[in-house]
Formats: structure tokens, sequence, C-alpha cells
């Protein structure tokens, strides 16, 4: 579980991949969805993809001749509960993990 964790980690690490996982909150999305909002390559997006796929935080499939994107929240649930072993959280759902997250990486507490 250690690896996957790394990975998990890894893949919120960057702030590219933290807004994909958002924007997949909402729904399923084409990868050409995906990369609209972004002012990077699509291949530099399919690379973040591969990245959060790999860590199990989406999966991806091909419908006809478009490939989609979707949220795969289990592998969200694994990096809380290892967190909550910390003792600093109380029991997390995931809406509250990424309200946690948006504070803590973005600081929306503090006035902004």
């Amino acid at each position: 579980m250690t690896g996957q964790l790394d990975s998990i980690f890894a893949a919120l690490a960057d702030p590219t991949r933290r807004a994909i996982l958002n924007m997949l909150l909402e729904d399923d999305m084409a990868v050409t969805d995906v990369a609209e909002p972004f002012d990077i390559s699509l291949a530099a997006v399919s690379k973040h993809l591969s990245i959060l796929t790999k860590a199990g935080l989406i999966s991806q499939e091909k419908r006809g001749r478009v490939k989609w994107c979707k949220l795969e929240p289990d592998a969200m649930r694994e990096a809380s509960v290892w967190m909550q072993g910390f003792g600093q959280f109380e029991p997390v759902n995931l809406d509250a993990f990424e309200r946690f997250l948006d504070v803590e990486l973005h600081g929306l507490g503090d006035g902004e």
C-alpha cells in the first residue's frame, strides 16, 4: 500500500492535476474538454492524466473515437484513511476532504 500512497500523494502534489480532479468531481469528461482550460499542450495534459490514472485517482476509457476520464474516489479514500491514522483528522467524507485540501493548498482560509 505504501507504493500506492506514494503515487497518490505525488499525483496530488501538482496543482494542474488537483485542478483536473476538481473538474472531474462534476462529471466524466472527454480528454479534450479536460485540456481546454489549461494553457498547456494536449500532450502535457495527457501526461498529467497518465499520472492520475497510474495513481488510481482517475480511469480512462475510449468511447467511440473519444477518450473519457472518470474520477475514482476510492484511491482518495485510502489516502484519507492513512491521514486519519495521525489523529489530526476526524473521519473524513470526500467533500470535507476536498474542502480541507482547498484550505491547506490554496490558502482559502486566510482571507483570499
